[in-house]
Formats: C-alpha cells, structure tokens, sequence
C-alpha cells in the first residue's frame, strides 16, 4: 500500500525544506551533471551564485511551494548550466540540488536561458516545489 497524507501534512513537509535550508540561503548554478546527492562535492564550474532573501519561497499551499518574488544574478563565468544546488547562509551545507533547463524545458528551475556567459543577466524563471503524495 501506498502512504497518502493529507494537504495540510503536505503542505508542512514543503515549508520544512526552506526552514531546513535556512533564511539568506544561497543558490548556485553549476555546468555539467548535478551529483549523486547533496552530500558529494559539486562538479563542473560554478556559473553565478546568488543570494536569496532571508524568505525566500511562498508558504506552501495546496501541496506546492513557489519562490518568492523575483531572483536574478550575474553569471560569474561563462557555461550551459545543467543544475543547481540550494546551500545555507554560510555556503557549507547543500540542502537540496536539481536540474536547470531553459524556459520551456522540464528541468527543477526554468531560466531564461541556462547557456550563460560572464556578466550576463540570470533570470530564475521557476521554481516549484511539489509533494509526491499520490
């Protein structure tokens, strides 16, 4: 049999992974393959980081949380990014990692574009988190 839980248990399991993380988290994007999880030490070349605001994602509703407000950064090296990693305010602990496409892919985080070069403008277009409640 399969665990169900109800919206509001839902909801709660969401709005425990930003107060997990932590206020201020930071985001990173980096080239290449995300690695096997959150424990093992990033790969490929680390294209912007980005600071988040002390809230950063929508209370969970629904059973999906959504980011807060609008994130953008200048990319510090040039690359395609292929995924990012969530780390908390002193850049030490990764807290959650998944994959970057462009607008119109079906990566974790949509961006304007995930082909960046240095100074340029990233534009973090979607982030949302869901439950896997069936």
């Amino acid at each position: 049999m399969t665990l169900q839980y109800s919206v509001a248990i839902q909801n709660a399991q969401l709005d425990v992974v930003e107060s997990q993380i932590g206020v201020s988290a930071l985001l990173r994007f980096y080239t290449g393959a995300q690695p096997a999880n959150c424990a093992a030490a990033a790969t490929g070349i680390k294209l912007a980081e980005l600071p988040l605001p002390a809230d950063w994602m929508n209370a969970a509703a629904a059973g999906v949380k959504t980011l807060k407000g609008s994130w953008t950064v200048a990319a510090i090296a040039a690359g395609t990014a292929g995924y990012f990693r969530l780390y908390d305010t002193t850049g030490t602990t990764c807290g959650a990692q998944g994959s970057v496409t462009a607008t119109g892919g079906d990566g974790d985080i949509t961006m304007n574009s995930n082909v960046l070069s240095i100074g340029q403008t990233v534009t973090e277009i979607t982030f949302t988190l869901t439950t896997g409640n069936p």
